[in-house]
């Protein structure tokens, strides 16, 4: 694969006809990224989402891309939005996986001494693991609200604040959905999943703001160092993967009807204006408005949690949203292309929005630290107002459970001052921190290129893990 340097944070892959390119591949990196980024098929698969029709200007990857379904995870392609076409696979299985910081008015020496509680307290309430399941169960008809309204249902059925709703990407919900455009099978797996956390990266960790970069963003967003703040990662669970392989499949045999060729078939499409393009983008915008709705129960719960185990008001334990960003999504934006501003649809798959002074939140991994940043104009130039979603695996999980045979990882973050729970019994080896690149690293390029700016580092007391 031909990477030629174009600038010290930026390498492109030119475009190549008889590769079927449309467009070049831009990747944002350093040296020492650019090496692990070459050590997997991510920048062929990069080069192939440069081939979707209508795509426009180049199809890019963020600093934390990896091998990943069809576009590398830290991919984002932009489609025209009238002439282009939807790809399932350059969007993503968990639709609309995101992150929600949560602040308070504690500080991090005010619990010291009560964080086994309330770590086990933590885990007794939130739902973990493969197929974990939430304490509700919504018949059709609730479904439908959730799939319809988003982080609005929630709140509108006591899971919360209506204040809440001006912290989330989109206010936490997506219009367009189409709740009867996803499937009875995806329903079946999503009616008992609303406010579970799930498995793999997913997480809800206790942090404290270990570093302030930018004063005035971090006091304007309520953050100081010494704060307790609280981290949500999760997604639309089997619900919104479900959704992702049934239009795979849809798209996938609509690919001859219209004269579509893909060079890998985990690219498949439909023209925007066809009725699979329709349908999946209903069905999408309904499992990202589950997502939206899931985030906002746990942080319901996770509100209840610490006023019951720390034993003190609501209104003194201040526990508000930072924010709450999304990733693996599709939405339609105007950005300008060659001088004209035109309506596209940018395809975000591991990589999150950054529109200028829109915190970004940017997990690391359990053992180091987190960080909060703010998007930027650069980035609404050179990437479609995207930036980067989080460290980036450097392991597989299989590689990562091998590792760390003989180990208890459980003890080590521990020593670093972390206190873990974990419901699998790999789960803590698959997530261990060497597993991922150093999130520093990826911020560090993010914010010299421009495209997001540090605001705090997080430092992790306690986490739980499916």
């Amino acid at each position: 694969m031909r990477l030629e340097r174009v600038g010290p944070y930026l390498w492109r892959i030119p475009r190549d006809a008889s590769r079927g390119m449309r467009v070049p591949a831009l990747v944002v990196a350093d040296d020492r990224l650019i090496d692990s980024i070459r050590s997997d098929a991510s920048l062929e698969q990069i080069a192939n989402g440069a081939t979707l029709p209508g795509i426009v200007k180049a199809a890019m990857a963020m600093p934390d891309i990896h091998q990943g379904y069809g576009l590398p995870v830290g991919g984002v392609v932009a489609t025209d939005a009238r002439s282009g076409v939807v790809s399932p696979g350059a969007i993503g299985f968990d639709i609309n996986c995101g992150v929600r910081l949560l602040k308070t008015s504690l500080r991090a020496d005010d619990i010291a001494g009560r964080m086994e509680r309330l770590v086990d307290a933590l885990y007794a309430a939130i739902p973990t693991g493969v197929g974990s399941k939430g304490s509700l169960t919504l018949d059709p008809g609730a479904l439908d609200g959730v799939l319809a309204g988003g982080a609005r249902w929630a709140v509108d059925n006591g899971y919360g604040v209506a204040e809440d709703l001006g912290r989330i990407e989109s206010e936490g919900c997506l219009s367009g959905a189409s709740p009867p455009s996803v499937s009875a099978h995806a329903r079946e797996r999503g009616k008992r999943q609303l406010g579970s956390l799930g498995s793999g990266n997913h997480f809800l960790e206790v942090q404290t703001v270990e570093a302030v970069y930018d004063p005035r963003v971090a006091s304007a967003l309520g953050l100081s160092e010494g704060v307790v703040t609280a981290m949500i990662h999760t997604g639309s669970r089997g619900l919104g993967h479900q959704v992702c392989t049934d239009y795979l499949d849809i798209t996938g045999r609509a690919l001859r009807r219209y004269g579509i060729s893909v060079p890998d078939r985990q690219l498949a499409c439909a023209p925007v204006d066809s009725e699979e393009a329709r349908a999946y983008l209903g069905a999408m915008r309904a499992a990202a408005n589950f997502a939206f709705a899931n985030r906002q129960v746990l942080s319901h719960w996770t509100r209840e949690v610490f006023v019951r185990t720390l034993g003190i008001a609501p209104g003194d334990l201040g526990m508000s949203p930072v924010y709450d960003v999304a990733h693996n999504i599709a939405k339609e934006e105007e950005h300008e292309v060659d001088g004209v501003r035109r309506p596209l649809i940018v395809h975000r798959k591991g990589a999150t929005r950054a529109f200028p002074g829109q915190p970004v939140l940017v997990p690391g991994d359990m053992g180091r630290y987190s960080y909060l940043l703010v998007g930027t104009e650069v980035a609404m130039r050179e990437t479609f107002g995207s930036t980067c979603h989080g460290a980036g695996r450097l392991m597989s999980r299989t590689a990562a459970v091998k590792a760390a045979r003989g180990r208890r990882i459980g003890d080590e973050l521990r020593q670093r001052g972390v206190l873990a729970r974990a419901t699998g019994r790999d789960a803590l080896a698959e997530e261990m921190p060497e597993a991922y690149k150093d999130v520093q690293d990826v911020v560090d390029v993010v914010h010299r290129f421009g495209v997001s700016t540090r605001v705090v580092r997080l430092r992790p007391l306690a986490v739980i893990k499916g």
